[in-house]
């Protein structure tokens, strides 16, 4: 099939120089969005409640598998 789209005219790689890609690291950290402590703590406290369910959900699943296999091996 053919591609009708453009095709962007490649450059050849050019190497960054290390003080270069610092200057972009530090471009780039500038652009980044931190959470407000109210948005860490409520975060934290949800994942804190999602871990409880969780693993209140695990411990019936396996004590209902357990009991089934204790019940297979007693019919063996």
């Amino acid at each position: 099939m053919a591609d009708n789209a453009p095709k962007a005219a490649s450059k050849p790689a050019t190497k960054t120089s290390p003080a270069e890609f610092v200057n972009q690291v530090r471009a780039e950290t500038r652009k980044v969005v931190w959470p407000t402590r109210e948005e860490t703590v409520r975060t934290a406290i949800f994942v804190f409640i999602m871990m409880v369910i969780l693993s209140l959900f695990f411990l019936g699943v396996d004590s209902a598998f357990g009991a089934v296999v204790r019940w297979l091996l007693t019919l063996a």
